[in-house]
């Protein structure tokens, strides 16, 4: 069993890897994301003293389910900032998501909406529950905001969900944004 601040580096270091930075272990991901597992695994034994089962282990038990693993092949489930398609169809949404963010942010968002920034998505949760985990890994006070993604969706704007459930949209336009009541 690895030790829980292994494994949580360990989980760190290959969202850095599959969605940001494939290159630093000299690894080259596919049109939809993906690498080989063999590969992969080979780069993160020469970095850290994991096996791999200690690897298959972080897939399979995350939580957030940040990690796809078929047919000998892996990649990062949606937040990448290299260029990706990672085939996901366009997908009606719950009425409302909501997203989580610092309370220093508000500002910016309430002028020009929610921007993916680097990443090819922002990031939307179906539940307050899930938005107040993210949230709570900000710095400093979070907001959670409430977003009308039914009238969005109406009114032309495209929404996808990912195989580990974060709902992703191109951008949340400020008239689709609320504070959400109760939000700290």
């Amino acid at each position: 069993m690895m030790e829980a601040k292994l494994e949580t580096e360990v989980s760190k270091y290959m969202s850095y890897v599959l969605r940001h930075a494939p290159e630093a272990v000299g690894l080259t991901l596919d049109a939809e994301g993906w690498v080989s597992f063999d590969a992969f695994e080979q780069a993160l034994t020469s970095k850290y003293d994991v096996s791999r089962a200690d690897i298959v282990g972080i897939i399979e038990n995350s939580p957030k389910k940040r990690f796809a693993l078929v047919e000998g092949r892996i990649r990062a489930n949606q937040g990448h900032s290299v260029g990706v398609d990672l085939d996901l169809e366009p997908t009606d949404p719950p009425a409302i998501l909501f997203h989580g963010t610092s309370r220093a942010s508000w500002p910016a968002i309430e002028r020009e909406g929610l921007q993916k920034m680097e990443r090819h998505h922002v990031h939307l949760s179906a539940d307050i529950d899930t938005a107040k985990i993210v949230a709570t890994r900000r710095k400093g006070d979070y907001i959670i905001l409430r977003i009308d993604a039914a009238r969005m969706f109406s009114e032309g704007h495209s929404f996808f969900v990912s195989d580990n459930g974060v709902w992703l949209a191109e951008s949340v336009p400020v008239q689709y944004l609320s504070l959400n009541a109760g939000t700290p």
